[in-house]
């Protein structure tokens, strides 16, 4: 599958960022709360993303962003309507346009239009500067999410533990899960989203495009409490996968990837191997029962 730099395609991934954080901030709003922000992740489609099924009153909507044919569908209550994605429109006429087809059949939902986790800070429902929009590009992006569910699926989905399934988080637009272990552990600044994305241990495996100082995509292995000493552990797997103590993070880049003669193990032994290093690290107990085998037959 080719790799798509950031550099090739950052004012389409921009649009979509933007647009992801009205879906997200919506679904902020009217899902169930859970811990880690696990209720505003966005799963991925076939053609894009989607806020799952929401409820207000009693409608039941749902919003879903379909690249391949440049759209925006809102669903309610099996009535869809579409608002197109192209260049040329801004992100104020994207929110008068999904608010509006919401308003048109009583879904009625307010949100806070301030962006979350991004550098950019116009308001969502004011900004008037065009956006631009490359399908072909978007979907090689797409592409490169869909893989990376992919094989975080297969890491994650047997493991006996408690977890949150990859999926889009669109304050910092990459797709991650996350393992945690039960073990409480407030964040110790008064910052908002900090305060309820870290208040347990956990380990969180993402994927992420990078952005204007790392051009290309890469996956993250991320700790928390935070680690920020040097971890240069020989069972590091493979090889090119590297820490970053300033960051707390592990990484491994498309490009090594793609070099390895195995690409899927490679990002498998990356999976394996840093949870192994981070849970050792933070001193967690009972993870090898995490891995017992399944009660059934093996897929084909």
């Amino acid at each position: 599958m080719e790799i798509i730099r950031h550099a090739e395609w950052k004012d389409t991934k921009f649009t979509l960022h933007l647009i992801s954080q009205i879906m997200g901030k919506i679904k902020l709003e009217r899902a169930h709360q859970e811990p880690q922000w696990a209720h505003v992740t966005l799963p991925l489609t076939p053609s894009g993303f989607t806020t799952g099924l929401l409820f207000e009153q009693d409608h039941v909507f749902q919003l879903d962003v379909d690249i391949a044919n440049s759209l925006i569908l809102i669903h309610v209550d099996g009535k869809t309507e579409s608002v197109i994605i192209k260049s040329s429109k801004s992100i104020r006429d994207y929110f008068e346009e999904i608010f509006q087809k919401l308003h048109m059949h009583d879904v009625t939902v307010s949100i806070n239009p301030k962006p979350q986790e991004m550098a950019y800070k116009q308001l969502l429902n004011e900004d008037s500067t065009p956006l631009s929009f490359h399908k072909e590009s978007a979907l090689k992006g797409i592409r490169l999410f869909k893989e990376a569910v992919r094989e975080q699926s297969k890491f994650i989905a047997p493991l006996r533990c408690r977890k949150v399934k990859p999926a889009l988080f669109w304050g910092t637009f990459d797709v991650s899960m996350i393992i945690l272990p039960g073990i409480m552990e407030p964040f110790t600044e008064d910052k908002v989203i900090e305060k309820a994305a870290f208040d347990e241990q956990m380990i969180e495996f993402g994927f992420w495009l990078g952005d204007e100082q790392v051009d290309v995509p890469s996956y993250f292995v991320l700790p928390y409490p935070f680690i920020n000493k040097e971890l240069d552990d020989t069972s590091l797997k493979p090889e090119g996968a590297f820490f970053d103590s300033t960051l707390s993070e592990y990484f491994l880049n498309m490009e090594t990837i793609r070099a390895d003669r195995v690409p899927e193990k490679a990002v498998q032994d990356f999976f394996h191997s840093t949870f192994d290093i981070l849970s050792r690290e933070l001193g967690w107990q009972g993870c090898s029962d995490y891995f017992i085998p399944l009660n059934m037959k093996p897929q084909k």
